[in-house]
């Protein structure tokens, strides 16, 4: 399929939905891509989005020389870095680092990156609130242009959404549902093994963040996160998170990555549901990680002749690799001037990591202790 990012325009013959629109606005001059890190985020995800879009990348780091080595010829980059310096001097000057190392080493390479650089870092941003910190100060002081690669906010169905949401088609929305039942070969990522916090620092913490993006800063949240008895040299796998929004919203998300009982109940969504309609949207990826499954978009509308039905829409493009390509396009388009607001701010991004931090409090000391 050609790579149009024009939307899917869907016409709806009984009138309630005349446009879907999931759109990626694109640059208007595209940036060179140095990459620091060559994990399978960046072979699977990235890489292929830069060569999706048609953008250059000029060069690849990573500590395993080898896995570069290999990378590199894959997706033909021209040059396989042997250190940080290397990488870094060899840089045209317009670039932008895409920095994909596990969290507890960003704060490590940030202070090698020139000054004024543009830098897409992948989430999520430190260990904890005081790393997130001093990343944020590092990224201040050495005034970067800097982004967290949140990009599920970028998912063609969570665009659509988001537009339709906007645009007043559901209402005023009381109810954001995200659901994970699923099986996840979390072995594909080895660093994660052993750490203290694991499941809704590297997984749920995509999730806090979409709420926020849809609803704002919660006021509080509530949340328990717990192991899995056939996992039990990771952290936790299973988490249940509310972010309060007050008396009239419902907010939550249920994930369960040990559900090893085959794809038929398998879940992997999110919902909305506001005072005139609702959206559910798939995600297919998580399903069956990492082969996937097919998405899905549909949305109800309420109607007073009628029983309400869910309409199922065709939406262009997917997370893998579409949603990657909008969060560094996106940085791309603030950088130059096209669009005045950096999505995935590193200010945002510090606002999600304060309730990823609240909901590991909450998880530890949170609770009535009931006397029997």
């Amino acid at each position: 399929m050609a790579l149009t990012f024009r939307g899917s325009k869907i016409i709806k013959l009984i009138g309630e939905v005349m446009h879907i629109d999931s759109s990626i606005s694109l640059p208007l001059k595209a940036r060179p891509i140095v990459i620091v890190g060559a994990g399978s985020i960046v072979e699977t995800a990235h890489l292929p989005a830069y060569k999706k879009a048609g953008w250059e990348i000029v060069g690849i780091f990573d500590r395993d020389h080898e896995k570069a080595t290999a990378v590199a010829n894959y997706f033909n980059i021209p040059l396989t870095a042997t250190s940080l310096g290397e990488l870094i001097s060899s840089a045209p000057s317009d670039v932008v680092f895409d920095i994909a190392v596990p969290a507890f080493e960003i704060v490590g390479v940030l202070p090698s990156i020139p000054d004024h650089s543009c830098v897409l870092i992948q989430k999520p941003l430190g260990t904890d609130i005081h790393e997130a910190s001093a990343i944020v100060a590092l990224c201040n002081q050495k005034k970067l242009i800097a982004a967290m690669n949140f990009q599920k906010r970028f998912i063609p169905s969570i665009l659509a959404a988001k537009r339709l949401i906007d645009e007043g088609v559901i209402g005023q929305v009381h109810h954001i549902e995200i659901r994970m039942n699923i099986w996840h070969p979390w072995h594909l990522w080895k660093f994660l093994f052993g750490i203290q916090r694991m499941e809704i620092l590297y997984h749920s913490i995509h999730y806090i963040d979409l709420m926020r993006y849809f609803l704002g800063n919660p006021s509080k949240v509530y949340a328990k996160t717990v192991k899995h008895p056939k996992m039990m040299d990771l952290a936790s796998v299973r988490s249940v998170i509310i972010m309060d929004y007050g008396e009239s919203i419902q907010s939550f998300i249920n994930t369960n990555h040990g559900h090893e009982f085959g794809q038929k109940y398998q879940d992997a969504f999110i919902k909305w549901e506001g005072t005139k309609g609702a959206i559910r949207h798939t995600l297919g990826k998580n399903i069956n990680f990492p082969q996937g499954a097919p998405d899905t978009f549909e949305v109800s509308i309420l109607r007073d002749d009628m029983p309400s039905e869910w309409k199922s829409y065709p939406i262009d493009g997917s997370w893998y690799p579409d949603a990657f390509i909008g969060s560094m396009s996106d940085l791309m388009r603030f950088a130059e001037g096209s669009q005045h607001v950096l999505t995935n701010s590193i200010e945002s991004a510090f606002q999600t990591m304060q309730v990823v931090e609240a909901a590991y409090y909450d998880n530890e000391y949170g609770g009535t202790v009931i006397q029997y």
